[in-house]
């Protein structure tokens, strides 16, 4: 049967805020209900928008939870742990920077943080199970990403190390996901491990292929890299499980290309930009992900280095609506089959 994309969705990470109407779920969801919106994908971690014990626990808690944004006329897309699974691989050169993603109580103790990470990846699964979620959004984590383009050499070997290291941190985390039947899909971000398809490759690999292990496509990522984005979509499509609507823009100069030499994200030469503003080939994305059956959710993930987010956010609802394709169920040419039997069709091949 044909396949439809579902949305438009929003990701609540760059929406929560301690100020109302942001600061907790019923509200965000009515705001976000107004503008059009039909799902709402939220970070597990963030206490303003659910508690993550009570959702690991408590069917009660989930169901009331899912009932009150149903009432909004709202679904929950995913749950994100992008947090946590940037915590359960850190390298040392940033541990003081993501302690501050952390309970002040495992700061300064890298092992204690790693423990706490996979301990909130696990609890998550349990939540998204009784949520009746079947995938959630996430990072790998990274430690080799600082060695990425190096002088001097990479030392042999470093690189198989920290994707063995990165495969022992997931291996556990993938298990116990496969055993409640839902899966992980990494958004392939620079800064983690894993930022295009090789590197996923690399994990996937020494996962053994894990069926739980696959991808939160967000093509903004990788025209800032200048990768073919929709050639990913045809090799990885039965990997991809999710799928975040966010446009970017690549301007190089004679100064600056895709490292953009350190400079602030309203100067470089690749940009975050809302939908619409930048260089992505939505229609052809989505024409993409139809054509291999793709029927999850829509989700935009605001970031623009220009236009304010209720901006970028009221209108992301219709673009993303505008470009859900209605799946045909017929071929166009339908209308001139001729209705020759089997029979007849091999008369015309000279087989009878």
């Amino acid at each position: 049967m044909p396949t439809m994309i579902k949305g438009p969705a929003l990701f609540l990470a760059q929406f929560a805020d301690d100020t109302a109407p942001f600061n907790q779920l019923d509200t965000i969801a009515d705001w976000a209900s107004g503008l059009g919106y039909k799902g709402l994908q939220v970070p597990s971690g963030d206490a303003r928008l659910m508690d993550l014990d009570k959702a690991a626990e408590s069917q009660t808690y989930c169901d009331d939870l899912k009932g009150m944004l149903a009432e909004r006329g709202i679904e929950l897309t995913e749950l994100s742990t992008h947090i946590q699974g940037q915590l359960l691989a850190v390298h040392p050169a940033y541990d003081k920077q993501f302690d501050g993603f952390a309970p002040a109580a495992v700061h300064g103790n890298a092992k204690a943080r790693t423990e706490w990470a996979h301990d909130q990846l696990i609890k998550t699964a349990q939540a998204s199970r009784k949520l009746g979620l079947d995938v959630t959004v996430s990072f790998s984590g990274s430690l080799a990403f600082p060695y990425l383009y190096p002088w001097p050499q990479r030392p042999a070997g470093l690189i198989d190390e920290a994707f063995d290291e990165l495969a022992r941190r997931w291996k556990p985390v993938m298990d116990a996901y496969d055993d409640l039947g839902v899966d992980i899909a990494f958004e392939l971000h620079p800064g983690e491990d894993l930022f295009d398809g090789a590197t996923f490759e690399m994990l996937l690999d020494r996962l053994g292929n894990h069926p739980r292990c696959t991808i939160n496509y967000d093509p903004s990522h990788f025209l800032l890299q200048q990768l073919d984005y929709l050639a990913f979509i045809d090799i990885y499509h039965e990997r991809i499980k999710a799928f975040h609507v966010k446009d970017a823009e690549f301007r190089p100069d004679g100064r600056q290309g895709v490292y953009s030499g350190y400079q602030p994200w309203i100067n470089r030469a690749g940009r975050f930009r809302s939908l619409g503003d930048g260089q992505v080939d939505f229609r052809a994305i989505f024409s993409k992900l139809a054509q291999h059956g793709y029927d999850s959710w829509a989700v935009l993930e605001w970031e623009c280095c220009l236009k304010d987010s209720a901006t970028g956010a009221a209108e992301g609802a219709p673009f993303i609506m505008d470009h859900i394709i209605d799946v045909t169920e017929k071929a166009f040419d339908d209308f001139a089959d001729s209705g020759l039997s089997q029979q007849e069709t091999r008369e015309l091949l000279g087989l009878s």
